[in-house]
């Protein structure tokens, strides 16, 4: 999620990255906390984090592990030159938290590994050319062994638990495994990797004692992508077949798509049928890069039901010079032999991305819509899914389908919609279910195993679109519930917890063109409670020398203007503290 460039949809943009230490803070079940409970509320970019991820063990359903972006071991802005806030090469952002009482409370781990959080610098003075010098086996608040192999943590965090596997195969009786996924790049000045960005997968059996910060609980990162020297390989998504009334229970499946050289970006799916050990590569639908329309394929979905289907769903893209709101169309691809082939891509439905304005950061265009200079949004429309798969034993499925995503039918009028199936094919007409007056921004669902309880979790924007970086803007994480019939029919989705408005302008780019809030949301649940993770800006403060900063940028669509203001003497000690909250919500009915 940084030092990159994101061929899909725009172009070169900076990302970002994020992780921290141990700590519990008070929780409330039914309200919020800080799930991401080692950042430093200062300074910037060390409190910034963003794109969470969760997971829920199955056969252990008080168990709920989050991710993030996390900064939390990069530099500060006043090491080296002040006005600057850079990604450390070498720093590894793929945060990890932990939960053992149903995501009411959570820890950070602290491990060690390649570390420039001590590199804070001063105001001025000598520092201002000197560059920073990471500490090798300083502490991280991230995925450890990624240094060790050559390897940086890039950030897209994705999580899934499945069972563990034992001499007779897999069993829960062997314990559960958890996956995390997540992009990586080779270390500077080491051939660890090819290509500009791969996707790696990390694992633990243990994950008290890697709560407990004990980095041997984790094995060594595997290298899951198939990489070439032009293989850039982007918006991953994991998930384990947790169900043991599947013949291919313990399977695990990553999406993701993978831009190599001319050419849109493809789907791919990878498989493995070891635990993680090794990794089959197939590719589902092909690149597109047809003008003026088609833009390549993002945004997956994989999940599988009680009978050991795998389904991935994506959309393919519109180009986003079509703008307003580029028409997007979501796929459905499946496999009924455990990954071995694939369907088809399908299309079954369309959406309008969010996409109002054209935002620049002197090289390419953004989709927005809080306002200019605002965080981008580019995978708003994307198809997130869950399926009631009964898990952990499969009994009692009702192999639901739920699809949520948002869809802009004109800017200041973007909605989060659902949709159900039970086979992925016919599909319930799209509902609106979002709160009165939210703006929907990202959004995922999350089915009960036995199929009768839905939660979804949504980001908002609570504000109009601006046309100016001065104007208040608002950003809210929304979590809702509905009863589910033994038809698959839904109640009204209604609102269990409502967060704490935010200001998303507080939120950045490490270079500080735009804001930044990352690409997802997420859900989880069993039969008694959900889980939901959101962006959040309550503990950030906007910046008056940043908002003119912007704004300037705006203006000219070329260059970065002069006086780009120093962070740490011009801002607020909070500015860029975005966080990752979440909550623990039992079933209201």
């Amino acid at each position: 999620m940084r030092n990159r460039i994101f061929p899909l949809l725009v172009g070169a943009a900076v990302f970002i990255l994020l992780v921290a230490v141990l700590v519990a803070p008070a929780g409330a079940a039914g309200g919020d906390t800080l799930v991401s409970v080692g950042s430093p509320t200062s300074p910037f970019s060390q409190n910034k984090q963003n794109e969470p991820a969760v997971a829920i063990d199955a056969n252990n359903p008080n168990i709920v592990v989050a991710g993030s972006n996390d900064n939390i071991d990069e530099e500060a802005c006043n090491a080296g030159l002040d006005t600057t806030c850079p990604f450390t090469d070498g720093v590894g952002g793929s945060g990890v938290y932990f939960s053992f009482d149903s995501g009411s409370t959570w820890t950070q781990p602290t491990y060690t590994g390649y570390s420039a959080r001590n590199c804070l610098g001063a105001v001025g003075g000598d520092d201002t050319t000197a560059p920073c010098v990471p500490q090798i086996g300083g502490p991280i608040g991230t995925l450890p062994w990624y240094y060790e192999n050559g390897l940086v943590a890039d950030g897209d965090p994705a999580l899934a638990f499945g069972p563990a596997p034992g001499a007779n195969g897999f069993d829960w009786a062997n314990g559960s495994r958890l996956y995390y996924a997540n992009l990586t790049s080779g270390f500077t000045g080491n051939n660890g990797l090819k290509g500009a960005e791969g996707i790696a997968v990390s694992r633990t059996d243990d994950v008290t004692a890697a709560a407990a910060g004990d980095k041997n609980a984790w094995m060594p990162p595997v290298i899951a992508s198939k990489q070439a020297s032009a293989t850039f390989s982007d918006k991953e998504q994991i998930w384990a077949d947790n169900a043991e009334s599947s013949p291919f229970f313990g399977n695990a499946y990553v999406c993701f798509g993978r831009f190599q050289g001319a050419g849109g970006q493809a789907m791919m799916v990878l498989t493995s049928r070891d635990g993680g050990d090794t990794w089959a590569t197939k590719q589902v639908a092909g690149g597109s890069a047809v003008a003026p329309s088609k833009w390549g394929t993002s945004g997956c979905t994989v999940r599988t039901d009680s009978q050991g289907t795998a389904y991935v769903f994506y959309e393919q893209f519109m180009n986003p010079d079509r703008f307003p709101n580029p028409i997007g169309t979501h796929f459905m691809v499946r496999s009924t032999d455990g990954g071995v082939s694939w369907t088809r891509p399908v299309a079954i439905g369309t959406t309008r991305d969010p996409c109002p304005l054209q935002q620049f950061d002197g090289t390419s265009g953004r989709c927005v819509m809080d306002g200019i200079a605002g965080a981008r949004a580019d995978l708003a429309g994307s198809p997130n899914v869950s399926i009631a798969n009964g898990a952990p034993t499969g009994e009692g499925a009702t192999d639901e389908i739920v699809r949520a995503w948002v869809d802009a039918t004109t800017t200041n009028e973007e909605h989060v919609m659902v949709s159900t199936s039970f086979d992925g094919a016919q599909w319930t007409d799209p509902v609106q279910v979002e709160s009165s007056g939210d703006r929907g921004y990202y959004t995922a669902p999350a089915l009960s195993p036995d199929g009768t309880d839905l939660y979804l979790v949504y980001n908002a924007f609570t504000t109009p679109l601006r046309d100016d970086t001065t104007s208040d803007r608002g950003l809210v994480g929304v979590v809702m519930h509905a009863d589910v019939a033994a038809d698959g029919s839904l109640s009204t989705l209604t609102e269990i917890h409502r967060g704490v408005v935010g200001d998303p302008r507080a939120s950045s780019q490490n270079n500080i063109v735009m804001e930044f809030l990352g690409d997802y949301v997420y859900a989880a649940a069993t039969n008694d409670y959900g889980v939901a993770v959101w962006n959040d800006t309550r503990n950030g403060a906007d910046c008056p020398a940043v908002d003119a900063w912007r704004a300037a940028m705006q203006a000219d669509h070329s260059t970065y203007p002069d006086g780009r203001p120093a962070i740490e003497q011009a801002c607020p000690a909070t500015f860029g503290n975005s966080d990752i909250y979440g909550g623990s919500y039992t079933d209201p009915t």
